[in-house]
């Protein structure tokens, strides 16, 4: 029997050409990323895994020599040969892995084991070439175990220490060096604990050798035959694994393509939508400002689409809609595009056009629309206002130029639809539209915080005695100061805040009107004003009811003011609802009298008590004129309907007197009481019951 005992400078040179050689390897690499082309790369793969497995082999051979092996030993050519193919093999599986985007803990583990039993498998099959006259060579068990778990473990903790540092910038040399020895030491690591497991016996040895020759023969069967398998199996399940990874890999590609398509594009019609046009904006302008050019937003909205969706059913409006789409869309020329932003809505972008060219696509687009759809055996008509703007003339954002383009549109819609309108607006008027869309976003918290005030302005008779006061909000803005309802009325109706602000109102009015009664004060009673949204408010006669319950309001005490146009618009259901006030004791009045469109015809059906007549009517009224011809008709045809006439608008005495003359029994304006805050009402006219 003898065992292995080493040249010391021969150990350590294999200790140094396995680092060089690793060195090498790695700085080849590198190079993979670096390439273009797949087919170069496959190529350099192939030269790092070759270069590696040069790595491994050479490190065994020069370790064999290092090695005193007993006289006349040699080396079987094929099984040195396929030793270094498995190597090479599993040299270039170790650099694939470690040149991929991920490196997942699974991948890691079976990337080790394969790349440590391909240097194990690489070291024994190099001993069975190993071939020594009269003489066998048995195997530790136990070391051969761990001489494999020793270039298993070494192997994925290179493999983790290069995917790691692999893109490193700073200290790559460093990195380079640190893993070449850790891989150097993997395999000399694996390489002296497999040569230590090793044992030679002479043949002729019976008493040693004998009773263990066909046992350890048959482990070392087995244990060739079960590191090939794993080797095998380890391949195969990592090449299934990477396989699935890189089909859920694009489907995954594949998915967030049709997210992100669906996430741009409009459901029903197919177009691009409101989302795409953000995007897609920022890009437009940068180049419309690089090339100095202009471009067209052409607003597009189908005049009365509700009356169809109302008539027909949605089913025949969308189908409208797609149709629409499609008939529009193969105008497009080259940098155009055709978007839906919603409903009936679409725009139309036209990219280094001029004014001349954005006319001519409005009025190939109105063509296109006025034809015939014909939907479900239907032939359905419609049309379309039209409304443009360039960038940048019209807005440098946009929000701005649509805002813009939507206020040309309105124009459109003003000069009886079907036609076009190209934006024009002064300064002044742009600065006055920007400062509503501000209050308008500010009359939110104005809502929430309760930043209003209520003034009075007294009701006189003919003989300029106070018979009431009218209720006026005013807005207590917290940087602009008080503002005239003239000022936020419109915004709080498009808003639907109006009814808030309403509620608001009749409450002040109420508790108001309570603390008058306890002071003993005859300022009662009080008008409160009703928009036309609150008047068919469905929880409007509920919430007065409730108001003069808490408040204990006695019958009269309150009047509501509805303008003759709300009046009118639903001539029924307003009657209805006046009938419902009546009987909750609340005194009714006609507003703004002479404006609208009224016929005393219905006057005579409503159940109203007071009617006064707007100042229009009283701005221009003098001795002889035709105003006293119209309102002494009105007055005395009102009087005989048994209503009571209220002027409003009163500034001078001409025009009280005749009033009067006229027979108005009270008296409303700036002459008489102006608008005023509760303390400054009670100490101007001290009233009492």
């Amino acid at each position: 029997m003898s065992y292995m005992s080493y040249d010391t400078s021969l150990v350590i040179g294999s200790v140094c050409v396995a680092v060089i050689i690793c060195y090498v390897a790695i700085s080849l690499e590198q190079l993979i990323f670096r390439q273009k082309t797949a087919r170069i790369k496959k190529l350099m793969l192939c030269v790092c895994g070759m270069t590696f497995g040069f790595a491994i082999w050479a490190m065994h051979f020069i370790g064999m020599l290092a090695c005193h092996l007993p006289q006349g030993y040699s080396f079987n050519i094929s099984l040195t040969i396929i030793s270094y193919i498995i190597a090479a093999i599993a040299s270039t599986f170790a650099v694939w892995l470690t040149t991929r985007d991920t490196l997942p803990i699974l991948r890691l583990i079976l990337g080790a084991m394969l790349m440590g039993l391909g240097v194990s498998g690489m070291h024994y099959v190099g001993m069975m070439g190993l071939s020594v006259p009269d003489q066998m060579i048995y195997y530790n068990i136990p070391l051969v175990v761990f001489s494999v778990l020793i270039a298993i473990s070494g192997s994925g903790l290179s493999f983790w220490l290069a995917f790691k540092y692999k893109n490193t910038f700073q200290h790559k040399t460093s990195y380079k060096v640190a893993v070449s020895f850790m891989i150097a030491l993997t395999i000399v690591g694996m390489h002296y604990t497999g040569m230590a497991s090793a044992t030679f016996y002479p043949i002729g040895d019976v008493i040693h050798a004998t009773q263990h020759v066909q046992e350890r023969q048959d482990i070392l069967l087995f244990a060739i035959i079960f590191v090939t398998s794993l080797v095998l199996v380890s391949a195969f399940c990592v090449a299934i694994l990477e396989k699935r990874l890189e089909e859920r890999n694009l489907q995954l590609v594949q998915a967030n393509k049709e997210l992100e398509s669906l996430a741009l594009q409009d459901n029903l019609t197919k177009l691009p939508n409101r989302l795409f046009l953000v995007e897609y904006n920022d890009a437009l302008f940068l180049e419309s400002n690089e090339r100095k050019s202009r471009t067209a937003l052409i607003y597009i909205d189908l005049d009365r689409f509700k009356s169809v969706n109302d008539a027909f059913g949605h089913h025949v409006g969308d189908e409208l809609l797609v149709k629409l789409a499609q008939r529009l869309y193969p105008l497009l020329g080259q940098g155009q595009k055709l978007i839906r932003i919603g409903g009936d809505e679409f725009i139309l972008i036209a990219e280094r056009v001029n004014k001349a060219q954005a006319e001519k696509i409005a009025s190939l687009v109105l063509q296109k629309i006025q034809d015939s759809f014909q939907i479900s055996g239907k032939e359905i008509n419609i049309s379309a206002s039209i409304g443009i703007v360039f960038f940048p003339d019209h807005g440098k954002s946009l929000q701005d130029l649509l805002i813009n383009a939507d206020s040309a549109m309105m124009q459109s819609k003003e000069q009886g639809r079907n036609t076009f309108s190209i934006y024009s607006h002064s300064s002044d008027q742009q600065l006055l539209s920007r400062s509503q869309s501000k209050l308008i976003n500010d009359l939110y918290k104005a809502v929430e915080d309760q930043q209003f005030i209520l003034f009075y302005q007294p009701k006189f008779t003919a003989d300029y005695q106070i018979c009431g006061v009218e209720a006026l909000i005013r807005w207590k803005h917290p940087s602009l100061g008080l503002l005239a309802p003239s000022m936020f009325i419109e915004g709080a109706e498009q808003t639907g805040l109006i009814i808030r602000m309403g509620y608001w109102a009749l409450e002040q009015a109420c508790m108001q009107m309570r603390e008058w009664e306890e002071k003993q004060y005859a300022f009662g009673p009080i008008a409160v004003n009703l928009s036309a949204v609150q008047f068919e408010h469905k929880h409007l006669i509920e919430s007065l009811e409730k108001l003069i319950k808490k408040y204990n309001v006695k019958c009269g005490n309150l009047i509501i003011e509805i303008t003759e146009s709300t009046a009118m618009h639903h001539i029924s259901s307003s009657i209805q609802t006046f009938e419902k006030l009546r009987n909750l004791g609340i005194k009714l009045a006609i507003d703004d009298f002479g404006t609208g469109h009224s016929s005393f015809l219905y006057l005579k059906d409503l159940p109203v008590d007071e009617l006064k007549i707007d100042r229009e009517f009283i701005r221009n009224l003098s001795v002889g004129s035709k105003e006293e011809i119209i309102l002494e008709s009105i007055i005395q045809l009102a009087i005989r309907l048994g209503l009571v006439v209220t002027a409003e608008g009163v500034e001078t005495e001409q025009q009280a007197e005749i009033l009067k003359r006229l027979g108005c029994q009270q008296l409303q304006g700036y002459l008489l009481g102006m608008p005023l805050p509760v303390d400054r009402l009670e100490s101007c006219y001290p009233v009492f019951a």
